[in-house]
């Protein structure tokens, strides 16, 4: 039951929202890196076909590297949207005496994001294009909460984490209407939980839901776009133990 309603929570919040922003927030990173030399790989997708591709590794005893790509290029009726956004970070990770885990990631970002919207009639009413340069800082901790679902004849376990990231994003190089115009740029806050399904080895299915608060009123760069995806995650090389 606790399963369920989280999923119909993650599948309410992109109804929710609007679309007007150029800002679409990637998923947070929560590769829950356990001891040196482990990777961790994954990718996702949400319901307007915002696909990410992630990876971490790593380097340190507590280093790990993260790296996010993504992209979102839908055309339809009444708008078109153009949005490619990459990502790098570089922080700490400890495995807790409960056998949980702490992260801490700091990094930068950039990309590109056009949107074309038109009338019934499909004439063009509006462009909207600039460049994304993002700034970031990251904290991710795996709950001690853990169940089983038991389908097929078989347990799948269950685990729950959070993560929260704060950005600092500026819209550069911006065009109105292909006219350039002045920027903009605002703070957002985006807590997000995350919840596991172990399907076979390392491979998990991963659920993330969240939202993304703007703590500036701004007009085309604002947190119009909330936090949901799911995919596939894989970890190899870690330490084991629910995390």
């Amino acid at each position: 039951m606790k399963l369920f309603l989280w999923a119909l929570l993650a599948l309410l919040l992109p109804v929710l929202a609007s679309c007007s922003s150029l800002y679409f927030p990637p998923p947070p990173q929560v590769p829950l890196l356990t001891q040196k030399g482990e990777f961790s790989g994954g990718i996702y997708t949400n319901l307007d076909n915002n696909v990410s591709l992630q990876g971490a590794y790593a380097a340190g005893e507590h280093l790990g590297v993260i790296g996010n790509a993504s992209f979102l290029h839908n055309d339809k009726k009444k708008k078109s949207l153009d949005h490619d956004f990459a990502e790098v970070g570089l922080g700490y990770y400890t495995r807790l005496k409960d056998r949980r885990v702490l992260e801490v990631y700091a990094g930068l970002g950039g990309g590109h994001s056009k949107r074309i919207e038109r009338d019934a009639e499909k004439v063009v009413t509006r462009t909207l294009e600039g460049g994304l340069t993002k700034y970031f800082v990251q904290v991710n901790y795996s709950s001690k909460d853990n169940s089983n679902v038991h389908v097929f004849g078989r347990d799948f376990p269950i685990t729950y984490g959070t993560a929260m990231r704060v950005s600092y994003l500026q819209l550069d190089n911006f065009k109105l209407d292909n006219v350039a115009t002045l920027g903009e740029e605002n703070v957002f806050i985006e807590p997000i939980t995350y919840t596991r399904l172990q399907l076979v080895g390392p491979v998990q299915f991963q659920l993330i839901s969240g939202s993304n608060f703007g703590l500036r009123q701004r007009k085309y760069l604002k947190a119009a776009n909330a936090v949901f995806n799911f995919g596939i995650i894989v970890n190899i090389g870690g330490q084991e133990g629910k995390r």
